[in-house]
């Protein structure tokens, strides 16, 4: 009777906690499991034991890495590995995994223990700030970036040219998506075309299409960009690169609704909302005479500036943790986050090409990481050089990188307000008590 006393009184605890817990044996069958592992998996305790864990578990990396065989083999823990698992009645819960193995009074392993975590309190409230702070493929809590999320609506409603301005890698092609899909146009094509890539014969044969016999390999009509876009959106990416005769040709659709495919001599209708992007200064084309007057003026109607990435660091926490959900899908790995040294070095970087380039960070350090954390050694060595001076100095800098972030972000609605802390607690979304103290607390005030 009182070699059973321990037992129980394990069993107590084990059923006290809020965290499932399952033993298996060395087979991997299942010889425990507390309250919390019946509530989040929905098998009663008698339901699970002696049968196989992947029968009760039913995780989406039972078949690919089952976290327990592995530790069962390796002899090492393993620490919050994300999974899905399938419930009793068919629902998909989000859980966070820890394993290690079981060994008896004389050191010999008797079976594994898993312990794991239902996330899916955490997973919705991810999901809410996800809608908060963004539209369509867009994040951001910057207030640059917050101030067009407030006039996008706006603007796709009407139906307005839009002329995107920003340089290379900030994201220009996701804005203007993002105004079509809020658009009466959204169920309509939204065709792009680079205008800065394509010599002027090709440009214009793609823009406005061709009928037979309009040049000696032109064997049947082919529609041009305009018509494809008929009804929708037509992206002119790069429009300052656009050549001055193009200029006055695609001026003339803008004015009369009409152009002529190549060949042609019948205007064709079209019903087309224009959204142009640039990376350069038009007024300066224009000064120089490389850029229409009177197409700027066409199509400067709604002009949305992009701000730099360096403008925005405060996002880099939410732009990383999208970019990971994203290559983790593409890749099939589970990679959970970055460490703290690798997102100062990502926070500290200037970004010269902008989200662009943040995206091909990331996606570097995913082919070079072989665990579920990003470290320093999986970022461009260009960005690391020496890592024992960069850990070096790393460790001497106490300020949490997502601390330095909310302080910049705090700094720049300040300025932008002039200092007025009530308007600038209302569009941080936080009352002013609250933004006192932490303007104290990053030495703000």
């Amino acid at each position: 009777m009182k070699g059973k006393e321990p037992d129980k009184f394990f069993n107590v605890i084990l059923n006290s906690i809020a965290d499932g817990v399952f033993t298996t044996d060395n087979d991997g069958k299942i010889t425990f499991m507390n309250k919390a592992a019946e509530e989040i998996t929905g098998f009663s305790n008698k339901e699970a034991i002696g049968r196989y864990c992947f029968d009760i578990f039913r995780a989406d990396i039972c078949q690919t890495r089952c976290a327990l065989k592995e530790t069962l083999q390796t002899k090492k823990e393993i620490i919050n590995l994300n999974a899905t698992i399938l419930k009793k009645g068919g629902q998909k819960v989000p859980i966070s995994i820890s394993t290690a193995v079981l060994k008896n009074e004389r050191g010999q392993i008797i079976g594994g223990v898993e312990t794991f975590r239902d996330l899916s309190v955490i997973e919705e409230l991810k999901k809410e700030l996800a809608e908060k702070y963004s539209i369509g493929d867009i994040i951001s809590k910057n207030h640059l970036i917050y101030d067009i999320f407030n006039i996008l609506p706006d603007v796709a409603e009407s139906d307005s040219t839009v002329l995107i301005q920003g340089a290379s890698g900030t994201g220009k092609e996701l804005f203007a998506k993002g105004i079509h899909h809020l658009s009466r146009r959204k169920e309509k094509p939204f065709i792009k075309v680079n205008c800065g890539a394509l010599p002027d014969t090709l440009l214009e044969s793609e823009l406005f299409g061709y009928v037979k016999g309009a040049f000696t390999d032109a064997k049947k009509d082919k529609p041009g960009r305009f018509a494809l876009a008929n009804g929708g959106t037509l992206f002119l990416d790069e429009v300052g690169d656009m050549s001055p005769s193009l200029q006055v040709k695609l001026l003339r659709v803008l004015q009369e609704k009409e152009f002529e495919p190549l060949g042609s001599t019948s205007p064709r209708t079209t019903d087309v909302r224009i959204i142009a992007a640039t990376n350069k200064d038009l007024l300066k084309l224009m000064e120089i005479g490389k850029f229409r007057d009177d197409l700027f003026y066409r199509i400067n109607v709604v002009k949305i500036e992009l701000p730099l990435l360096s403008q925005r660091k405060e996002d880099l926490p939410l732009l990383i943790d999208s970019f990971i959900r994203k290559f983790n899908a593409k890749m099939g790995k589970r990679i959970t986050r970055v460490s703290d040294q690798a997102l100062r070095v990502l926070l500290r970087y200037d970004y010269p090409g902008n989200v662009r380039e943040l995206e091909n960070i990331l996606e570097h350090a995913f082919v070079l990481c072989r665990g579920n954390l990003i470290d320093l050694d999986c970022l461009p060595k260009e960005m690391t050089g020496d890592q024992t001076e960069i850990a070096s100095s790393l460790l001497t800098d106490e300020k949490n990188p997502l601390d330095q972030a909310e302080a910049e972000t705090i700094r720049q609605v300040l300025k932008k307000y002039g200092g007025d802390r009530t308007k600038a607690a209302n569009e941080l979304s936080v009352g002013r008590t609250t933004l006192w103290r932490k303007m104290k607390k990053y030495r703000l005030a």
